[in-house]
């Protein structure tokens, strides 16, 4: 890592790393804001905004990737938290409104896959997409999801065989 390359208040990560991994951030930050484009570009921006300022102290003791994960999963919840007593006011006159959503480009790949995994509950959705879309290993994707890597290890399970269970219906599939 150059001199050059590193942030002034976050001295173990570099400006090289952030940009190599920028892709994988912001499809994460898509998949935490419901694919709402503008919600992810704003988790990203305060992500790197924490990032640059130092307010979000990267210390060694995870992976880079690992961290800048948790970063943006605590903005969005942090994000969702206060805006959820606002959104039952509003969400009266929001119902005639739809917004449109983003889809993210990996799971069009295969859309039987992708609908079996959206129907899996959230965590067992969330530790599915960190491994598989975004290359994390389960101990990476607990620790951005917040749980022990025990209780992601769960999760990850139950996810593959409610997921095994529910392509296995579809019968087309080829077996491993």
């Amino acid at each position: 890592m150059r001199d050059s390359d590193v942030l002034d208040k976050n001295p173990h990560i570099s400006r090289s790393a952030l940009e190599a991994m920028h892709g994988q951030v912001f499809g994460w930050a898509l998949s935490r804001s419901d694919y709402d484009r503008a919600v992810a570009e704003d988790l990203v921006q305060q992500a790197y905004f924490e990032l640059l300022s130092g307010k979000a102290r990267f210390d060694n003791k995870s992976s880079l990737k690992t961290f800048v994960f948790s970063v943006v999963q605590n903005l969005a919840r942090s994000r969702y938290r206060r805006i959820a007593s606002r959104l039952r006011f509003v969400e009266a006159a929001a119902r005639s409104v739809s917004q449109e959503t983003v889809h993210p480009v990996e799971p069009d790949e295969n859309a039987a896959v992708w609908k079996a995994v959206q129907a899996l509950p959230q965590r067992q959705r969330d530790i599915v997409e960190l491994v598989f879309c975004r290359e994390m290993t389960i101990e990476a994707a607990s620790s951005v999801m917040g749980v022990t890597t025990g209780t992601g290890r769960v999760h990850y399970d139950r996810a593959k065989k409610a997921l095994k269970k529910q392509l296995d219906s579809y019968g087309d599939l080829p077996d491993d």
